[in-house]
């Protein structure tokens, strides 16, 4: 703002002054502006210049991971950059063209589009709290319909077939881990051998937002895994590894690889670790869990994640109408 008003005065004078007298005239104007606006409002409106960073910064002290980092800045760098327009002068009827020219432009699903607008409302709503808007625009613009689908789970045939199919420890071991724990594949991998307790048969993961929890497996699960790591000839401190030397720590990509060659074997479609965890989460809900200790089974932060799976399987719906009703 401040040297906006400077240029504009500079540009009324410049036929007039010549470029010493300019020179002045900018000293002069910036030394009382200063005292009129204020040293705080000035430092103000340069950190309105260069907000993105500051909010990507605060939610790394949060805890996020750099994977959501990345999300988020990509996200609101293509929505500034398309705008042309400071984050503080940003409006709801802005953001609402973009929506409708990124739905159209790249022909996303609704789901992509209401995720995009979340992080939206969430940088808006950090820039409210902050004071550096009065009200985020985000505020009307309403969530995105997307619709329920009904998501696949494992049968218990399919799980069995599964396992059978494995060809060595690791893969059966690792299977039953995801099947009986319902842990996120990230989690997966980060498991080290010293956070099972085989004795009371849990193991602590660290989930998002790099918070623990306890998970508990069945005594299939211990016993493949206790075979597994007998076998293993290494000293990776990894609970998985490689089948191959030099025994690297297992990786996201290396699990979902080997789950998709079991399915193509198998003639399965859509073999995947996080639909073990929709299964789990499924059977749990089907069988009577309290929907807040599935919550903290999975380590979900919202109650209304964990909600989602209790649409998933109908069957006990069928079974209850048969029984009441039909």
């Amino acid at each position: 703002m401040l040297n906006q008003i400077i240029n504009e005065v500079q540009q009324d004078l410049a036929t007039i002054l010549d470029d010493v007298q300019m020179a002045m005239l900018s000293k002069v104007l910036k030394k009382h502006l200063t005292e009129v606006i204020g040293d705080k409002q000035l430092e103000k409106e340069d950190k309105q210049n260069n907000l993105l960073p500051l909010f990507i910064s605060a939610k790394r002290v949060e805890g996020c991971s750099s994977k959501t980092l990345r999300y988020y800045e990509s996200t609101i760098r293509n929505l500034l950059e398309n705008i042309n327009k400071s984050e503080c002068h940003i409006t709801t009827e802005d953001l609402r063209d973009y929506l409708d020219s990124y739905q159209q432009r790249g022909n996303v699903s609704k789901v992509t589009l209401d995720n995009v607008r979340r992080i939206f409302s969430t940088f808006f709503a950090w820039l409210e709290d902050e004071d550096y808007i009065v009200k985020s625009p985000v505020r009307r613009i309403r969530k995105v319909k997307t619709g329920k689908t009904v998501k696949e789970t494992y049968s218990d045939e399919s799980m069995e077939l599964m396992r059978d199919h494995c060809d060595n420890m690791r893969d059966l071991s690792m299977i039953d881990l995801l099947a009986s724990t319902g842990i996120r594949v990230g989690e997966l991998v980060k498991l080290n051998i010293r956070d099972v307790d085989f004795e009371n048969r849990e193991c602590v993961v660290i989930g998002k937002g790099n918070r623990q929890r306890k998970v508990y497996f069945d005594a299939r699960t211990k016993i493949h895994l206790q075979r597994y790591l007998s076998e293993r000839e290494d000293n990776n401190e990894a609970l998985f590894v490689s089948l191959l030397k030099p025994y690297d720590r297992l990786q996201i990509s290396g699990v979902e690889i080997r789950l998709r060659k079991i399915g193509r074997e198998l003639n399965f479609s859509k073999v995947h670790p996080h639909k073990f965890r929709r299964t789990l989460a499924t059977l749990a809900i089907d069988k009577g869990m309290p929907i807040e200790q599935v919550q903290q089974l999975l380590g979900h932060q919202s109650i209304d994640t964990t909600l989602q799976y209790a649409m998933v399987n109908q069957e006990n719906v069928k079974n209850s109408f048969k029984k009441f009703i039909g």
